[in-house]
């Protein structure tokens, strides 16, 4: 929600004097009503950031501006001033363990590690980013200048087998919560999992979290999870759902994605579908043998993303870039994208729709490669007919209203004590 459009009106206010009416109508026509105008009046809240890993590495900045052909990270502060990018869910994810209780409990601490880093940015940086832990938070962030930092969790594991963890997380500041990633866990089921469903659906202790985070005002999540948790979710919940960063199995029949008989009831009940960019969910991409055996011996030499100096990233970049050279596949590209997202309108309405590119964990495509980018998508919208009015809904509208919800749930449900 750039502060630009606003700051033109007031100074046209301030010339007219007097005469309110003659002063708002010459502040429209001082700023012509162009998709970008449309985009910086916006409030553009993305629900799924996995910038966290990066904001762990050794003298790397959130602040500084990197470049993805030297750098892996794709967003930092500069490019979200340049894509317009107000803010948006930063996830804390997990990766899946094994489940015992020491695995549990190295989940656990991980994850609340992963939420301290993300609070200590906004500590850090008080003049550059906010926490925001309520429906009418976002826009009072945005309005002073600074990036929306609301927190989500992306994998539930960290909770193991005690659902009083979810309090805790919900105390850190955490309004989004995804129960499992691309394997099966004591929650539930995953999308991915190549044994396949463990408890057709969520678990018991699955359920009983369903209630939980909707007496605790969280957002139920369900991006990664079977459709028979997502069924499962959807008929439970008192709170509409979410999937932060899915796309639409009518375009590319993915287990990621979601087909249009659920999309309608998704959008019954209330729920929103936010857009992936991750490419392999977007469009078939043949992959080779010797295309994959040379991207895991890249990840095994050069490990975790978040231990990587700005000189490994380099090197990193270089060397996916040679794979992508000698084992070339079919580049998935912004139409791609554009494809999921008119297709999640078309069927489930403009009120029911987002952006959760997953940037970070695997999303962009060519044309749309980091938060910079994303213009393109308010600039394809406006092409298509959509005014701004309903760019605002898919933008950031759409998901504060779902917290809105989870917060009148919970208020139902009886505050905590």
């Amino acid at each position: 929600m750039n502060t630009l459009p606003r700051m033109m009106a007031l100074g046209v206010g301030l010339l007219c004097g007097s005469s309110s009416i003659a002063c708002a109508a010459d502040a429209r026509a001082a700023t012509p009503v162009t998709a970008r105008v449309v985009h910086e009046r916006a409030l553009t809240l993305d629900t799924h950031l996995d910038t966290a890993m990066h904001v762990a590495r050794p003298r790397w900045s959130i602040l500084d501006r990197h470049d993805r052909t030297r750098d892996i990270s794709q967003v930092d502060v500069p490019r979200m001033v340049d894509g317009g990018l107000d803010g948006g869910f930063w996830a804390i994810f997990t990766p899946q363990g094994e489940r015992t209780p020491a695995g549990r409990a190295k989940a656990r601490d991980y994850a609340l590690r992963v939420a301290v880093r993300l609070r200590e940015m906004v500590a850090r940086n008080p003049e550059t980013f906010a926490l925001a832990t309520s429906a009418d938070d976002a826009a009072r962030i945005a309005e002073s200048g600074r990036r929306v930092v609301y927190l989500s969790i992306e994998n539930g594991f960290p909770i193991g087998e005690d659902l009083t963890l979810l309090r805790t997380f919900q105390e850190l500041g955490v309004r989004m919560f995804g129960p499992v990633h691309f394997l099966n866990n004591d929650l539930g089921d995953s999308a991915a999992d190549p044994k396949g469903a463990e408890w057709r659906g969520l678990s018991p202790l699955g359920r009983d979290m369903v209630i939980e985070a909707n007496r605790l005002g969280i957002v139920l999540d369900a991006s990664h999870a079977s459709d028979a948790v997502f069924d499962q979710m959807l008929a439970l919940s008192k709170a509409p759902i979410i999937l932060s960063h899915s796309g639409c199995k009518a375009v590319y029949d993915h287990p990621r994605n979601i087909d249009d008989e659920r999309l309608r009831r998704l959008a019954a009940a209330g729920g929103l579908i936010s857009m992936n960019s991750l490419p392999a969910y977007l469009a078939a991409v043949e992959t080779t043998p010797e295309r994959s055996a040379a991207l895991a011996e890249i990840g095994k030499r050069m490990g975790s993303p978040s231990s990587l100096t700005p000189e490994a990233a380099e090197e990193l970049t270089r060397a996916r870039a040679d794979v992508d050279r000698r084992f070339p596949v079919r580049e998935v590209t912004f139409d791609d994208f554009m494809a999921h997202l008119l297709h999640a309108l078309k069927v489930a309405g403009v009120d029911h729709v987002g952006v959760g590119a997953d940037w970070d964990g695997g999303g962009g495509v060519r044309g749309m490669d980091d938060v910079s980018a994303i213009p393109r998508i308010t600039e394809r919208l406006v092409a298509a007919g959509y005014s701004a009015a309903d760019v605002e809904k898919i933008w950031g509208g759409n998901v504060i209203r779902l917290l809105r919800d989870a917060e009148r749930v919970r208020l139902a449900e009886g505050k905590l004590q």
